[in-house]
């Protein structure tokens, strides 16, 4: 049981956090795991609650816990979110809130791709000017479709002999 208690534990440990190995937990992951799993319930744990006892059981100037703390944490919420139970049987009932449960993404901003979005962004259907910095498949040329470039070969510009003086015989 403890055992995937710990799975959860590094499952929202690294999450948002790319440099987290996962063996601890800052106050913002702490909180997101005892909202998502259910643990606040917004009554008998609050956010503040949750706060409260993540700072009690952390190190005095640690900004994280371990999982041996995440434990003592787990005992003092469920105390208090299942008061009418003894405290081995609401921690069981922690555990279970627990068990295999994810970092939820629900609210986090997507890209749009909304009506229209993909109608400004296609090439094939832009005019004028801007039609020509853009090649066929879509890409862009880059600097070439951006400004007039002059050509400096020397000749007069429409001159269908352009590169034939060398190729003449004398």
């Amino acid at each position: 049981m403890a055992s995937e208690a710990e799975r959860t534990f590094q499952k929202f440990a690294v999450f948002g956090e790319s440099s987290s190995s996962g063996t601890e937990m800052n106050n913002k992951n702490f909180s997101k795991l005892c909202k998502d799993c259910g643990i606040m319930d917004g009554k008998t744990v609050t956010s503040t609650d949750v706060d409260i006892v993540f700072s009690k059981v952390k190190a005095k100037n640690a900004r994280t816990i371990t999982f041996q703390q995440f434990q003592e944490a787990m005992k003092e919420l469920g105390q208090k979110r299942f008061k009418e139970k003894n405290p081995a049987a609401a921690l069981e009932n922690v555990y279970k809130h627990l068990e295999g449960k994810d970092p939820a993404t629900t609210g986090v901003t997507k890209a749009t791709t909304v009506g229209g979005v993909s109608r400004l962004t296609d090439t094939s259907k832009y005019t004028g000017s801007h039609k020509e910095r853009f090649d066929e498949s879509g890409r862009g040329k880059g600097i070439a479709g951006r400004e007039e470039m002059t050509d400096t070969s020397g000749y007069v510009t429409g001159y269908k002999g352009a590169g034939t003086y060398d190729k003449k015989d004398h």
